[in-house]
């Protein structure tokens, strides 16, 4: 798949989302198989860009591969001098949000409220395209709201005034997360246009993603929720993709060794309490299959000290190689 002059290693991205898709994860899913990663989305406020969370939002240190970076916004010129700071940055994409449903973000008509002003999303388009010389996408969801899926609407104004590739969620700005995503009108999009349109919303296994690619002629396929605590699908969908078979999970042993490792790198980047905070949140999603009554959770997240965090992650998984030991000897 190729986005601009850039062609990526595959059609599988990680769909950028706050306070998770920061740099460690990143670098995670690229080295699990993603072909595209793209960044946690940065405000076009330029009062925020100095705080400590929009500067780990835009470190890009030691990554690989297109960087490709989202701003949001509701101003047309501030999107686009968002754009300019970044592309200075080290951005080879930049990416526009319009599919955030959040209210903080809606409030401000950013994100997904966008939808229903084309002509504020066409001019936020024109300007941030006329103000970089690197690509720029788009993501938006189906529409406001049931009643209002407007999404080839936008879409058409994306192609016409510069949008090189459009990432569409399956819901509508007024289903937030709720029920299942629909791919109906992400077919429509896709009929409707001829830059290349990626397919997002609850692909969350191999099978998943090839009915999705199916049922909407998406020419890629963009993971958000299925990959937390599971970096892993990428790997799982593309040899499904491939092949038509399914690659065997991570072993025990594989899980450890990378969920220690995304640990100690979200330690690493943050820094003091806020690292072991944040880790916390992976913790809980890595082990949700194994921690199925949260116990080891709630003893986890009383955890403060990092050391403390990757000793106490070592004897849950010895502990789980020692069960798994023993069903096998009781089969036997």
């Amino acid at each position: 798949m190729r986005i601009g002059p850039y062609t990526l290693q595959n059609n599988l991205m990680l769909a950028p989302m706050a306070g998770v898709t920061d740099r460690p994860f990143r670098q995670l899913c690229k080295r699990m198989g993603a072909g595209l990663v793209v960044s946690e989305m940065l405000s076009s406020n330029p009062r925020v860009w100095n705080t400590e969370k929009s500067k780990h939002r835009m470190d890009h240190t030691g990554e690989t591969g297109v960087r490709s970076v989202q701003i949001a916004g509701a101003e047309p010129e501030l999107m686009a001098n968002a754009a300019r700071l970044n592309v200075e940055n080290g951005a080879q994409i930049i990416d526009i949000n319009m599919g955030c449903p959040a209210k903080k973000v809606n409030k401000k008509l950013a994100g997904s409220a966008l939808l229903q002003h084309p002509e504020q999303v066409k001019a936020i388009i024109c300007a941030v395209v006329a103000a970089v010389d690197v690509p720029v996408t788009l993501k938006i969801r189906t529409g406001w709201n049931t009643d209002n899926r407007n999404g080839v609407q936008i879409a058409r104004i994306a192609q016409d005034n510069g949008i090189q590739s459009l990432a569409v969620h399956g819901r509508t700005r007024a289903c937030m997360y709720k029920g299942e995503a629909e791919y109906e009108t992400i077919r429509l999009i896709k009929q409707a246009v001829s830059i290349p349109v990626v397919a997002n919303g609850d692909i969350t296994s191999p099978q998943k993603a090839l009915d999705v690619l199916n049922r909407t002629g998406a020419d890629g396929l963009m993971i958000g929720r299925g990959a937390q605590g599971n970096p892993w699908i990428f790997r799982e969908i593309q040899h499904f993709l491939e092949t038509g078979e399914n690659l065997p999970p991570p072993s025990l042993s594989e899980q450890h060794q990378v969920l220690s490792e995304h640990v100690n790198n979200v330690q690493g980047f943050y820094t003091g309490i806020t690292g072991v905070r944040i880790a916390r949140k992976h913790v809980g999603w890595y082990l949700a299959e194994h921690d199925t009554d949260r116990q080891f959770r709630k003893v986890f997240n009383a955890i403060e000290d990092a050391n403390a965090q990757l000793e106490a992650l070592e004897q849950y998984f010895q502990s789980l190689h020692s069960r798994d030991s023993r069903k096998v000897s009781s089969a036997a």
